[in-house]
């Protein structure tokens, strides 16, 4: 369980840099086949704008829920229910006495003298 978090929130930390890691990896790829700027090799881009729109949607997926615009309609519903009435019978408990028996058992010493550790 514990390796389990450990892997979880590494991945949840470093998710923006995946597609950094995905350029990295497929760069002569993306150069050639996905580079939106290959009739243009004076802007020297080599893939960066690939990059670029990769890391605009990698950063609008972690937009949270509550930051986008939603349109909820909230229905509130209010269920009624009559209670049927409770009568509740009152209990007496009858309190036991306690035995004297025990505590004649009990001894304790009445000193009236404080205790002092001996001297050395």
């Amino acid at each position: 369980m514990k390796y389990f978090i450990i892997i979880f929130s590494f991945i949840f930390f470093f998710k923006p840099v995946f597609p950094v890691l995905n350029y990295v990896v497929n760069y002569d790829y993306i150069l050639k086949e996905l580079c939106e700027n290959k009739a243009k090799p004076e802007l020297k881009c080599n893939g960066k704008c690939h990059l670029k729109a990769e890391l605009a949607k990698a950063s609008k997926e972690n937009i949270p829920a509550s930051q986008e615009s939603k349109n909820i309609v909230i229905l509130d519903l209010l269920f009624l229910e009559t209670l049927s009435e409770f009568k509740f019978n009152k209990l007496y408990v009858e309190k036991q006495k306690v035995s004297i028996a025990y505590s004649k058992l009990y001894f304790r010493l009445h000193s009236t003298g404080i205790f002092h550790p001996p001297t050395v």
